[in-house]
């Protein structure tokens, strides 16, 4: 199983993203895909999952600015991030199989994607 996530970049406040969690080693349509992030000197926190139902559940602070959606034709994940704030800066990560929130329910993980949103 393996997960690569891309798309991450240098932003300005404001500004938009969307980020790239490629699946590959299992059928991703049956299973959830987990977005987290971690910011300098902070614990990896949970962003949101989607499940394979397409259901998403993006935690509440984030609600609003961040949309998970799941293409399983191309065994790919999205993170779409709008609105963004320099308080989002942070290596954003995906991790599967699965929809918990604790960074412990995961095996898995793709490698990264720095995301830097300068105000």
């Amino acid at each position: 199983l393996q997960l690569q996530a891309s798309g991450g970049g240098l932003v300005q406040a404001g500004g938009s993203l969307r980020l790239s969690c490629l699946v590959s080693g299992f059928t991703m349509e049956n299973y959830g895909i987990t977005w987290f992030r971690q910011a300098p000197g902070k614990e990896r926190e949970a962003v949101g999952c989607i499940r394979s139902s397409g259901a998403t559940n993006v935690v509440g602070s984030l609600k609003g600015r961040f949309t998970i959606s799941r293409d399983n034709a191309k065994n790919t994940v999205y993170l779409r991030m709008n609105s963004l704030k320099p308080e989002d800066t942070a290596v954003y990560y995906c991790a599967g199989p699965g929809c918990g929130l604790s960074r412990q329910d995961y095996d898995y993980w793709g490698q990264g994607t720095q995301v830097t949103v300068s105000s």
